[in-house]
C-alpha cells in the first residue's frame, strides 16, 4: 500500500532535530510513499517560516529533493476538486483534503495527527 505523506511526516522525516525524526525514519523503512503539491508546499512553508524552523528556502528545497529521491516518492497531482473534500470546518480543510486525495488514489494518508477521523488515515505511532 502506498502512503501519501502529511506535512508533519515530511517535517519529522527530513529534519534530524525534529522530536519524531527516529519514529518517522523507522516507519518509512520499506514503505512506498507519495507527496503532492499541498504536502510539499506545507513542508517548505513550515521549514522556512520565521515562527517555526527558520530554515533557508534553498536548503529546505534541497533537503526535500534529497528525501524524495531517497524514498523514490511518487508525485501525485492534487487534482481532487476542493468542493469534493469532506471537510466540515476550516480546521479540517488541509487534513481532510489530503486524506480524501489519498483515498481517491487508492492510498493511505500517513500522519502523526491522531485527530483526523477518516478511513484513509494511518496514524504513525
Amino acid at each position: 500500500m502506498k502512503h501519501l505523506l502529511d506535512v508533519n511526516v515530511l517535517l519529522a522525516a527530513i529534519w534530524h532535530q525534529h522530536p519524531d525524526f527516529a519514529k518517522a525514519d523507522t516507519w518509512l523503512t520499506g514503505k512506498e510513499v507519495a507527496t503532492c503539491a499541498v504536502s510539499e508546499l506545507g513542508f517548505l512553508r513550515v521549514s522556512t517560516h520565521q515562527k517555526a524552523l527558520k530554515a533557508d528556502m534553498t536548503a529546505s528545497r534541497q533537503l526535500l529533493h534529497a528525501f524524495l529521491q531517497k524514498h523514490k516518492a511518487e508525485f501525485v497531482p492534487a487534482d481532487l476538486p476542493a468542493l469534493k473534500s469532506s471537510a466540515r470546518k476550516s480546521e479540517e480543510l488541509t487534513d481532510r483534503y489530503l486524506a480524501d486525495l489519498a483515498a481517491s488514489k487508492g492510498m493511505k494518508f500517513a500522519t502523526f495527527d491522531t485527530g483526523i477521523k477518516h478511513a484513509a488515515v494511518e496514524v504513525i505511532k
